[in-house]
Parts: C-alpha cells; structure tokens; sequence
C-alpha cells in the first residue's frame, strides 16, 4: 500500500507543534509546574509578587513560541512551498522540488499526536508535520500505516 499527499505548514500549525514538543520536555513541564505553584501560593500568602511571578511564567512560553512560530514562518523558505509525501512498505519519502529523502521505518523516532496534526520525529528534534486538515480522510490511512511499522513504545497517536 502507498499513500500520498501534500502539506502546507502554516504559523498555527508550527505553533501547535512547538507547543506539543516544548510542553513535553522537563524544561516545559518544570516551568509550567513552578508557574501553577507561584499562583497557588499567591491564594495562600496574598503576595502579589508571587501572583505576576507565575502569570509570567505560564503566560511567557506560550507568547514567545507564537512570535517565534510567526518568524520562523517568515525566515523559513521551506515553509513556502508545500511538502509531498509518499509512504510505503519502505518508509517515508518527503519531496519539495528537486529535492527527496526517503527515512526508512526502522530510523524514525517517534510519532506523536496533537488535536491538529500528526508529528514524526525522524531526530530526537527534528520532525516532519502533518495537518490534520491537509490529509483529510486519509488521516486514519496515515495512522494505520504509521502504527503498522513502527514498534508500539515509539507511536503516541490520538484519534
């Protein structure tokens, strides 16, 4: 079986995916947690530095990854143009012009879900995104394959 299809990455879809990938490493958690607790502590002192300590806190990381998700957009030529895949038996093959690269299945990293896309890792940082809205019905086709040929401890997808 082979599939098919192309992707344009958009700012909201590149700052879905770094909010998933930032929340989800112990520097995003840890902020995250010290933020919730400045602000429970706040309720139980009434110190208002602790209150503007976590606002800042969990108000920051997620303000500076959509400015950066909107440069990143703009400096990126990449982004510009959209992504064809083709996956198979092999693997998955990304082309963009002239250029194609094939990743075979046993040299993927992970893949993960969010509520907007699908995300294959093919380095520990490095990843390839695929829109929900892009795919379509062949979202629960690119699932099935994805699933098939990888091992179950590397595959974190949500319907």
């Amino acid at each position: 079986m082979e599939l098919e299809f192309q992707t344009k990455i958009t700012a909201n879809i590149l700052y879905d995916y770094m909010l998933h990938h930032t929340y989800n490493t112990p520097s995003g958690i840890l902020g995250s947690g010290v933020g919730a607790a400045l602000v429970v502590g706040f309720f139980g002192t009434q110190n208002i530095l602790y209150l503007l300590a976590g606002l800042l806190l969990l108000l920051y990381l997620p303000c500076s990854l959509y400015i950066r998700s909107l440069k990143q957009m703009q400096s990126t030529p990449a982004f510009r143009e959209p992504l064809s895949y083709c996956m198979n038996e092999e693997g998955i093959r990304v082309s963009q012009g002239d250029q194609s690269q094939l990743q075979e299945w046993n040299n993927i990293y992970r893949a993960v879900s969010t509520r907007n896309s699908i995300i294959v890792y093919n380095t520990k940082v490095n990843a390839w995104i695929f829109p929900r809205t892009d795919m379509g019905a062949m979202t629960p086709r690119v699932i099935e394959m994805i699933s098939t040929h990888m091992p179950p401890d590397k595959v974190r997808i949500r319907w």
